[in-house]
């Protein structure tokens, strides 16, 4: 147990110097559980066989990192959330603003931050002379290219009417679809590492990161809120996944404004 223990230790550290994700970021069985899947595709029965392999193959490398850093999302992912973001919070500060600056950490392969694009082009159309600015980060440069090309399978549609997508995006020849100009041009697409302690966007008014901490340390968590406190302007609004919720070392920083959908207001503290 003690030996397999250390080349646990040994392999989480050479994934931290050879492609930079910090490991200690996650929980340990989340690495386990996901390391474990790599070493079943590729047919090595310890961890020192997957490092020798990955030695050996350059290119796992790179399945590695999306192995690790993967993210399920989707269009309008928990549409009660979206109805919310819709009907009360971007009017509410479009009304006492004239303009909206949201933050979606995390962003993976772009399906939220254009969500959220789309409900910013309907509002501020319908409203005129007001504004809206989304910056989206993630770590992974790959999906984050993914999320720059804006181009989605057609089941990716499955949430959105017909008018929604004829109004925001193109068909192209092989039944795929791709984002419209004039929701790319709402959007500033950005490497950003979360657990670096230093917000990927400032005087935002919204932060939606949700899904993500899930996977993270207690201590990370607890990190990450206050990044997030630093990063909203007074009386913003925090979005968290439906099953993350504040450590007690931080729930002081926010107020609900939503329990049941997870959205808090930033307290001035």
């Amino acid at each position: 147990m003690i030996e397999i223990m250390d080349d646990l230790k040994q392999i989480k550290n050479l994934i931290e110097k050879t492609i930079g994700v910090r490991c200690s970021n996650y929980k340990e069985e989340y690495i386990k559980r996901r390391l474990l899947s790599r070493m079943r595709t590729t047919g090595t029965g310890t961890y020192d066989d997957y490092t020798r392999y990955l030695n050996n193959n350059p290119d796992e490398w790179e399945l590695l990192r999306n192995a690790l850093t993967i993210n399920v999302t989707e269009f309008f992912r928990d549409a009660e959330v979206f109805e919310i973001i819709r009907k009360e919070i971007i009017p509410k500060i479009l009304n006492d603003h004239g303009r909206i600056r949201i933050w979606c950490a995390g962003c993976s392969s772009g399906e939220e931050p254009y969500s959220l694009a789309m409900i910013l082009s309907e509002l501020t159309t319908r409203k005129g002379g007001v504004s809206g600015t989304i910056y989206a980060t993630d770590i992974d440069e790959k999906i984050l290219q993914k999320a720059k090309d804006g181009i989605y399978e057609a089941k990716s549609m499955d949430k959105l009417g017909s008018a929604a997508i004829r109004r925001h995006f193109t068909e192209l020849p092989d039944g795929r679809f791709q984002v419209k100009q004039h929701l790319k041009d709402m959007i500033h697409f950005r490497k950003h590492d979360l657990m670096s302690g230093i917000p990927g966007a400032r005087y935002v008014d919204m932060v939606t990161c949700r899904n993500v901490t899930i996977y993270f340390t207690e201590q990370q968590k607890n990190d990450l809120a206050r990044t997030f406190h630093t990063a909203l302007n007074s009386g913003g609004y925090y979005v968290m996944g439906k099953t993350e919720y504040l450590g007690r070392e931080v729930e002081g920083l926010f107020s609900q404004y939503n329990t049941l959908q997870k959205i808090l207001i930033k307290n001035d503290v």
